[in-house]
């Protein structure tokens, strides 16, 4: 090995690569995952979805959720905001446009209706105007707040001289335009009325309508017990509240396939560096047969011999996996620090970076051992 160290190095590199990707992956995914759970718990682990189910229990029920909705749902401890919303179902043919005279020229864009509850808990970023209130909810007022991708496509800029958008015939004065939301990023495609106006001129939702609820950091699964009872005391089988999912589970489903794709990468990456430790082996010993047959000649037995090579395919495997685990753990720290996370590195990983350095070594050894175990003193020394 010393008398040739090129050829080591090199007959190392592929047990460097793989080792170092084997480190790499498992710290990255470790690293990423912490940062997961904790966006995990600013935001969906604060949030509950409660669902109207009425005419699934009883076709003949009303709507679901009080008129007072809203204000019942905050008066439980540890609700941030909460609001009610539903697709609104126009008729056909019914656009949304930026003038009367442009009838042929509207746009077919969502709209949704929504108290002003359900605009507080999306967390909407505010490029022009303001968000609509309490006071337009309770009088009914004809106001909208339009996304980013709608006011572009309607050619609405600014809120200068306070435009307007029809929805089929009727005039909404828009009073904010949204650039980005933390939740429900679907009413950037969207125009967004109050529940009261919608109700007034289009009628109670067709198909059920749901509610938003962001709370404090760990009351999300208490407020989704109780959310349903609080609303509806006399059925509260009448609305279904969705609380947030496990976090282990989300990580898991987030990192999982990750994981899998570069640990793949990384067993190619030994598997290469096998079978170059492997070749490298097998030459050497088809290049050391006259020492192997005067090792024999001396009283080496075939242990001996098989155990010799094995010791060194096993020294490049645990040099390869040494250096491996260094550049991979390295790698960690240097991709943690350009983002601005905390590198995790679990020390189960380092410690057995360097033994699967060697397992690889002692596998790829095998063959060249056994061949240069049955090798005749008297064939190699009449080489």
């Amino acid at each position: 090995m010393l008398q040739r160290p090129a050829r080591s190095a090199l007959t190392a590199l592929g047990t460097v690569l793989g080792v170092g990707t084997f480190v790499t992956v498992l710290g990255l995914t470790a690293t990423t995952s912490s940062r997961i759970d904790s966006r995990f718990d600013r935001f969906t682990a604060t949030e509950v979805t409660v669902e109207d189910v009425a005419r699934q229990q009883d076709e003949f029920a009303g709507p679901g959720f009080p008129e007072d909705a809203d204000r019942l749902v905050r008066r439980l401890n540890g609700v941030r905001h909460a609001g009610v919303y539903w697709p609104v179902r126009l008729g056909d043919g019914t656009t949304v446009r930026s003038s009367p005279l442009e009838e042929a020229r509207g746009e077919p864009a969502e709209v949704v209706a929504a108290s002003p509850g359900v605009l507080a808990a999306a967390e909407p970023v505010v490029s022009r105007g303001r968000l609509y209130d309490a006071y337009h909810a309770d009088t009914a007022q004809p106001v909208a707040v339009v996304g980013a991708g709608v006011a572009a496509r309607l050619g609405i800029t600014g809120l200068d001289g306070a435009p307007a958008v029809f929805i089929g015939d009727q005039p909404f004065t828009v009073t904010g335009i949204i650039d980005d939301t933390e939740r429900k990023a679907d009413l950037l495609l969207s125009v967004v009325v109050p529940t009261t106006t919608a109700q007034r001129l289009w009628g109670p939702p067709a198909d059920g309508a749901r509610m938003l609820i962001t709370t404090e950091l760990g009351a999300a699964r208490q407020i989704a017990r109780l959310a349903p009872t609080a609303l509806r005391p006399d059925h509260p089988e009448y609305l279904k509240a969705v609380p947030p999912p496990d976090p282990r589970t989300l990580r898991g489903d987030v990192t999982g396939e990750l994981e899998r794709l570069f640990l793949l990468l990384a067993g190619v990456c030994l598997v290469i560096g096998a079978v170059g430790i492997a070749n490298t082996t097998l030459v050497a010993v088809l290049e050391r047969t006259g020492e192997i047959g005067l090792r024999r000649a001396l009283g080496a037995r075939r242990r001996h011999i098989s155990a010799q090579f094995l010791a060194e395919s096993g020294a490049l495997g645990v040099l390869g996996g040494l250096v491996g685990t260094a550049v991979g753990t390295a790698t960690v720290v240097v991709v943690a620090v350009v983002r601005d996370w905390t590198p995790v590195v679990d020390p189960v990983t380092v410690a057995a970076a360097p033994v699967t350095g060697l397992v690889t070594g002692v596998v790829a050894g095998l063959y060249p051992a056994w061949r240069a175990s049955g090798i005749s003193p008297a064939d190699s020394l009449r080489r």
